[in-house]
């Protein structure tokens, strides 16, 4: 009993331990209070929070890593993927528990299916390094033209991500794309797929009450029945019809036998936002990612 006692014990440690924020867990009120004369107040909070959705909306959706055609009615495909993402924002449009410095590692596994008419469908899981937190994808693709021998293939796909386990606000990105390729065989079973394309994605997100003065003591959070309610607030929502960015990749899959390798290179153009606080326009930096894979077709 004894021994099942230390266990149990050390169970809860270990759960505790998992309870710890980690570095890269995002924390809201670093971009600023939105409210009015709250604890923290910033005018342009609101902006902060917008650009923070687009910046962590482009990452989440900066990845292909494959060709516009597709595996074939009784294709499949699993595949082990790592971005690499290299945010130029400082911990400020960043606000991580731990000030931030990057690239941030996105470790994820895709997995497709060919299905008829040349249609594909897929889903991928990923992980944001150093967090708590993961983005789960799913995505279908169409390829127009696909096969011919002096014709490139044509694909157009769309996906959905959404971003789990956060504390203060959730975060969905959608986008269409259209991507160009061409299939090259040597050497008997070994092929080399050049390709490239043009995304465009929409970005939405919502918080919900963050609170400003985090470091507030036991005493002083319970000392009336709305002292918790106090120095807290809630940022405009941002729509995904009102958030939309380009993002252009440019990639290579060499395929031997089953097994296959990739590389591919996103750039997403985020623009600028107009800062209601402040009334002036607001560059939002671009984002560059470099994708890689490995895995089996079969």
């Amino acid at each position: 009993m004894k021994q099942l006692g230390r266990i149990a014990a050390l169970g809860v440690l270990a759960a505790g331990g998992l309870a710890v924020a980690s570095p890269n867990d995002f924390r809201l009120y670093h971009l600023g209070n939105p409210t009015v004369g709250g604890a923290a107040y910033n005018p342009s909070a609101n902006a902060n929070f917008r650009i923070f959705a687009r910046e962590l909306g482009a990452a989440l959706t900066s990845i292909n890593l494959m060709s516009p055609s597709t595996l074939g009615h009784n294709g499949f495909s699993v595949s082990g993927e790592l971005s690499v993402v290299n945010f130029k924002a400082t911990q400020f449009l960043m606000p991580t528990e731990s000030a931030f410095s990057g690239p941030m590692l996105v470790p994820s596994l895709h997995v497709r299916k060919g299905l008829p008419f040349s249609f594909e469908l897929g889903a991928r899981a990923g992980w944001l390094d150093k967090s708590k937190m993961g983005v789960a994808t799913v995505e279908g693709k169409w390829a127009i033209n696909e096969g011919f021998s002096y014709l490139p293939d044509v694909g157009i796909r769309a996906h959905v991500s959404r971003l789990f386990n956060t504390r203060d606000f959730d975060l969905v990105a959608t986008g269409l794309d259209l991507g160009v390729g061409k299939r090259f065989a040597f050497a008997g079973m070994m092929s080399l797929a050049p390709y490239l394309g043009w995304n465009l994605v929409w970005v939405g997100a919502f918080s919900n009450t963050v609170d400003f003065n985090p470091g507030r003591s036991y005493q002083d959070s319970v000392r009336t029945p709305t002292a918790q309610l106090q120095d807290t607030g809630v940022y405009n929502d941002v729509s995904l019809g009102s958030n939309s960015h380009n993002r252009f990749y440019l990639g290579v899959r060499f395929v031997a036998g089953v097994f296959q390798m990739g590389v591919e290179i996103s750039y997403s153009a985020l623009g600028q936002i107009h800062d209601d606080g402040t009334g002036a326009d607001r560059s939002v930096p671009s984002l560059l990612v470099v994708n890689s894979m490995l895995g089996v077709d079969f």
